[in-house]
């Protein structure tokens, strides 16, 4: 069963989680002709929006109570070409969990299995303000 992000943006492009777990986050995204380049191929930026949401899920999983996440940095090797009308799938899981910082790699895998991105991404820790009465 496919799930929502629960990120606008990543919703807005299609992404679909298929599994969510703290140690592997999976999903798929169908190539549109909205996220694709004049060549009919995924759009890099769209390669690292996907990466980036799955690792985001990956991080937020992983949280202490009263914290928040957010991305510090994303390197992308694209390996590959994802040609528009086909789905590709990520696969984040983390290279490092610590108290202030997660890092996670995303492979991007074609229908055919064959690699077409590598995403190395981290996420920095953020404590939530308390609210105060007013």
């Amino acid at each position: 069963m496919t799930q929502e992000t629960g990120m606008p943006f990543a919703n807005l492009m299609g992404v679909e989680i298929v599994e969510r777990a703290k140690d592997k986050v999976v999903g798929r995204l169908l190539v549109r002709p909205d996220l694709c380049t004049a060549g009919n191929i995924l759009h890099g930026g769209a390669f690292m929006a996907f990466a980036d949401a799955l690792g985001a899920i990956g991080g937020h999983l992983n949280l202490v109570p009263g914290s928040r996440t957010t991305t510090i940095e994303s390197k992308t090797n694209f390996l590959g070409a994802a040609r528009e009308g086909t789905t590709v799938t990520g696969e984040a899981t983390p290279l490092h969990i610590g108290r202030s910082s997660s890092v996670w790699q995303t492979r991007i895998t074609g229908e055919d299995g064959r690699l077409v991105g590598l995403v190395i991404q981290t996420q920095m820790t953020v404590p939530v303000p308390a609210k105060t009465a007013t």
